[in-house]
């Protein structure tokens, strides 16, 4: 039996505030996730690029965000769901377990607003364990058919047997979400008390981590100040039971 950390966390680019008065978050984000000894970390608007905001900010990280979030000995993969004028922005995922191989799927519904899913596959203690990230659309009829699109992708991508992990921004409450991934078989811990959104006054759950092939030990959202100020997100943490693979005669 193997105990797996899973964090999801919208990062907000880096960035909190507007206009002059917006701050850089991202260096204490990667303090954040150096101390939360996640074993999986699913990350929404990370920025691959912004060449406006490194020019603005004097201490813009050189490497992608994605690159700079991951902790010493952690492996990263990104891919884009947005191209701007400025630079581009998607979903990452950074794991202290080997990544065997990943792919990228569109899930963009209309033309103004660019979603993505990354797939991710992980080497856990010889198990290969799929991980999803994603970040669903503002407009609930298109948080519908993107999580079509997901249960078919899951259907076609994924065997049926193997451990799954779905993580990310849903922008929807958890018994819609719950309902909608049923089919799947994904089911969610106890978050009853875990609002994640907005951070400053937690009100609503819009992060979700589901899974199949896997048990729920538990979950939680940290809170405070220093946690408010990083993003309009707080992530959330939860807990996991691998079991191992039934041993064949």
């Amino acid at each position: 039996m193997t105990r797996l950390r899973v964090v999801t966390y919208n990062i907000h680019k880096g960035v909190q505030g507007l206009g002059p008065l917006r701050r850089l978050e991202i260096h204490n984000l990667s303090h954040t996730m150096a101390h939360m000894d996640a074993d999986v970390l699913c990350l929404q608007e990370v920025r691959k690029m912004h060449h406006r905001e490194a020019r603005h900010f004097p201490h813009w990280p050189d490497a992608p965000q994605a690159d700079y979030l991951a902790p010493a000995g952690y492996h990263a993969v990104y891919r884009t769901n947005a191209v701007t004028r400025h630079g581009e922005h998607g979903n990452a995922l950074l794991t202290r377990w080997p990544v065997v191989q990943h792919q990228h799927e569109d899930m963009s519904d209309h033309r103004l607003e660019q979603r993505g899913l990354l797939h991710v596959e992980l080497d856990v203690e010889g198990r290969l364990v799929h991980v999803l990230v994603v970040h669903l659309g503002l407009i609930r009829a298109s948080r519908q058919r993107q999580l079509q699109q997901l249960q078919q992708f899951i259907a076609r991508e994924i065997p049926a047997a193997a451990p799954l992990l779905v993580a990310g921004d849903f922008n929807d409450l958890p018994a819609w979400v719950a309902q909608q991934l049923a089919p799947a078989g994904l089911v969610a811990p106890d978050t009853r008390r875990c609002a994640t959104f907005p951070s400053r006054l937690p009100l609503v759950q819009l992060d979700h981590v589901l899974a199949r092939g896997l048990t729920p030990v538990g979950a939680k959202v940290p809170r405070g100040m220093s946690w408010a100020r990083m993003s309009d997100h707080l992530p959330l943490i939860t807990e996991w039971r691998l079991m191992q693979e039934p041993q064949t005669c």
